[in-house]
């Protein structure tokens, strides 16, 4: 059985149908009445777009099909997967039409621009006796972090007291992606 509901000519409304061949022109038969028609298949037209990936400060760029009428999203998740290149899951932070964009049909997009989220460098103040020192790893996308936990990086073991997120504000726990810096007391 197809997912979408077709008209039937017979029954004269949409109905549920089967698909009975497969081709420019699909063969189905209508689930009410038993009526074999053919149906036009709908094709999609795809656009080749360029997708700026940033990853730790430095850019790449990949090239990707979409189809036309996807609205594309600035925040949206985008895994990339150029055959020329390694895949990589990113991040949409910019929509390139005649203007930057928070939203458009992949149709209407010149560029889009994307931060990797797969591995990301994370920023890390460590302080000690009046002192802070500034560590910066490269961790998963995915790894969470939470205030109070302890840690341990390029030798230093701490307690995180405080994250701050990309977006705005603080966080109490918040996977490495949404993390500008984390603050931690060396333990």
């Amino acid at each position: 059985m197809l997912d979408d509901q077709i008209f039937c000519p017979t029954c004269g409304t949409d109905t549920d149908h089967s698909l009975i061949k497969s081709g420019q022109e699909n063969l189905v038969r209508c689930i009410e009445c038993d009526t074999v028609h053919s149906i036009q298949v709908e094709r999609e037209r795809l656009v080749n777009l360029k997708v700026i990936v940033n990853r730790d400060r430095q850019s790449s760029p990949y090239f990707m099909n979409f189809p036309a009428r996807e609205i594309l999203h600035v925040g949206d998740e985008l895994l990339v997967d150029d055959p020329a290149k390694e895949v990589v899951m990113t991040e949409i932070t910019s929509l390139e039409t005649d203007r930057r964009v928070q939203a458009a049909l992949a149709g209407e997009v010149g560029v889009v621009w994307a931060r990797a989220t797969d591995e990301v460098p994370l920023k890390i103040s460590v302080y000690r006796s009046g002192t802070s020192h500034s560590l910066k790893i490269s961790v998963s996308g995915d790894e969470v972090f939470e205030v109070g936990e302890t840690r341990q990086a390029k030798g230093c073991r701490f307690s995180v007291v405080k994250i701050k997120l990309r977006g705005e504000g603080f966080a109490d726990f918040a996977p490495a992606k949404d993390i500008v810096r984390i603050w931690g007391r060396e333990i």
